[in-house]
């Protein structure tokens, strides 16, 4: 057995916003493995402020991989392997079974869990962890990740955060707000009257950087998390946007227009001096760093309609890379740099596709959402977060890179847009 303390970072950004995202699976995966998760037990004489084993039966059942098993159709609720009668579970056609217990510790609380392999009655994972009493919900969520990693050999996103903008139907008040991967905790990182654009996270989970319009014109800023201070990194004259991390978090990538004709630009995060590294009468915009540090993505006109190209920035040699449709725009990458997920535009739809760099084959990942835009990859390469419109109002939703996995993210207040998905958060 190993047992872990968790530590999560503090995040102290005043207030906690009123609305939260609900996750609405739409579609899993028709291999989904069959698994129960248990009430853990827990005797304390006060009753928990979080359900532990209800947030990791949530976690597993909204990823797709995982069928769970509702809690009214359980025959037994066994807290231990020594209690588990297996007959029962394969009766219930299940796969896996998650056990626990939940007790109080120094500060805090530690829980002990175990899942078991149904058809060959035994263990196959026992763990405990302790966290703070302020934890149990990062606590289900290392839970989740950890059971997930070991079933099915891909790293869990769980306890990763979400970055996203909410705004009323108006248009007159923009919030850009955090949450946990699951939509829940949701905080208010920053509210104003002018729009707020393109949030993406610096590779150590610390800060974001985003577009503000607040001074009247598009302005590139840095904030922290923990602290909520906030950086003015780039105000030149003209339109700045598009901000964008090396991966290594010593360069930032962004894109600036100052007599129409938008350019890339590299700064130096330590000397904060930038260069101009395309050059071209066509609009460059939308720069995504590749994992190499070397390479980036961007979206370009300079053959008549948005393509996505990549440009070395070392030699500063442009190679286009989609060639399929007349739109191609917004390209992330996966983590493990296999696969490319970008904006595919055909007529009027735009919908979500990946490209894989080596074959250069093009896969469409929705089909069932309009207006798709914003796409952002969970930092396993397992999941795409996008902005869609769903009956004249903006939601958010997600697709699996093999299309088999979708699932629906609405506020429950006005319009979200412009999701970005937190690296692994240690």
């Amino acid at each position: 057995m190993v047992t872990r303390v968790l530590f999560v970072l503090a995040l102290v950004l005043g207030q906690v916003a009123h609305a939260e995202l609900v996750i609405e699976v739409t579609q899993g995966r028709q291999s989904a493995l069959p698994i129960s998760v248990v009430p853990f037990e827990w005797n304390g004489a006060l009753e928990l402020p979080e359900d532990i084993s209800g947030i990791v039966n949530n976690d597993l059942g909204s990823s797709g991989y995982f069928r769970t098993l509702d809690r009214s159709l359980m025959l037994a609720t066994p807290h231990t392997p020594q209690d588990v009668n297996y007959v029962d579970w394969q009766r219930l056609k299940q796969d896996y079974l998650v056990v626990g217990q939940i007790s109080s510790a120094e500060g805090g609380y530690a829980v002990e869990f175990q899942v078991l392999d149904v058809h060959q009655q035994r263990t196959m994972i026992h763990h405990r962890v302790k966290g703070k009493a302020t934890q149990l919900r990062d606590l289900a969520h290392y839970i989740s990740d950890h059971i997930f990693g070991q079933l099915t050999g891909i790293p869990g996103v769980f306890s990763t955060k979400m970055v996203y903008v909410t705004t009323n139907r108006e248009r007159s008040r923009f919030n850009l707000n955090f949450a946990d991967a699951d939509g829940a905790r949701e905080q208010l990182i920053f509210r104003s009257d002018e729009p707020i654009l393109s949030p993406t996270w610096s590779p150590d989970g610390k800060k974001v950087a985003y577009v503000s319009f607040e001074n009247g014109q598009s302005e590139i800023f840095f904030q922290e998390l923990a602290t909520g201070k906030r950086e003015k990194v780039v105000a030149w004259d003209g339109s700045n946007s598009a901000p964008s991390f090396s991966s290594d978090g010593t360069k930032l990538a962004f894109v600036h227009s100052r007599l129409g004709n938008p350019d890339i630009y590299v700064m130096d995060l330590n000397t904060r001096k930038a260069e101009r590294i395309t050059k071209h009468y066509g609009i460059d915009t939308e720069p995504q760093w590749m994992t190499d540090n070397r390479h980036i993505l961007f979206t370009s006109s300079r053959a008549g309609g948005p393509q996505i190209y990549k440009l070395d920035t070392i030699d500063g040699s442009v190679e286009r890379v989609t060639f399929e449709g007349r739109y191609n725009a917004r390209a992330r990458m996966t983590a493990d740099g296999r696969k490319m997920v970008y904006v595919h535009g055909n007529g009027d739809q735009f919908h979500i596709a990946s490209q894989d760099m080596e074959s250069g084959r093009v896969r469409i990942l929705t089909r069932d959402t309009n207006l798709d835009e914003s796409p952002s990859v969970a930092p396993n390469g397992s999941m795409v977060i996008y902005a869609a419109t769903e009956k004249e109002r903006s939601i958010l939703a997600a697709v699996s890179v093999d299309g088999e996995v979708k699932f629906r993210l609405p506020s429950r207040f006005g319009d979200v847009r412009e999701p970005a998905w937190s690296p692994i958060l240690n």
